[in-house]
């Protein structure tokens, strides 16, 4: 009788972030379209209309701060965005691991004061109403919030992955979920 292994899913915390990720990369290409649809009625006031709106820009800013912050959150989620992958293919198995687990953790701690200190400004700022459009003047620290803490608990879960590898998994770890 020949041993057979069965091969289980990823579990219910793991499907849950692939969820975040993925609801944060349709939120990023949203907010992507929106600024193309809202620059080029900018271009188009601008020089079609001759009168040029002003709530523009502080939209585009805060789409692109949108699309910018979740977007490298889904990196981190897939293992795209920060990393030492030329490095990673010169190293032995136990250094590797080693690598992989620090790197997780230094995302973590830039996920966290990013996270951290743009709640801070977004709160600090919150009462100041935007030139051109009525919005708070922090809000474009919105997304850079959510982005960071997005990035801390995907770094801490990519961390506790590479820390629990197998042999197996660390040959294929780069681009993986």
């Amino acid at each position: 009788m020949t041993e057979t292994t069965i091969s289980t899913g990823p579990g219910p915390g793991q499907r849950l972030l692939d969820r975040i990720a993925d609801i944060a990369i349709h939120v990023a290409v949203v907010a992507l379209l929106g600024l193309v649809v809202v620059q080029g009625w900018q271009v188009f006031a601008r020089y079609v209309i001759n009168d040029s709106p002003s709530w523009t820009e502080p939209v585009t800013l805060l789409l692109l701060a949108t699309a910018m912050s979740l977007g490298a959150a889904c990196g981190v989620h897939t293992n795209r965005h920060f990393g030492f992958f030329l490095l990673h293919a010169y190293m032995g198995a136990g250094l590797r691991r080693v690598v992989d687990v620090f790197t997780q953790l230094v995302v973590a701690v830039l996920g966290g004061f990013i996270a951290f200190w743009s709640a801070d400004l977004l709160l600090d700022g919150m009462d100041i109403k935007t030139a051109g459009a009525n919005l708070p003047q922090s809000i474009n620290y919105l997304p850079l919030a959510v982005g960071g803490a997005l990035m801390l608990l995907f770094a801490l879960n990519r961390a506790w992955k590479a820390l629990h590898a197998t042999a197996a998994d660390a040959d294929d770890a780069e681009g993986d979920r």
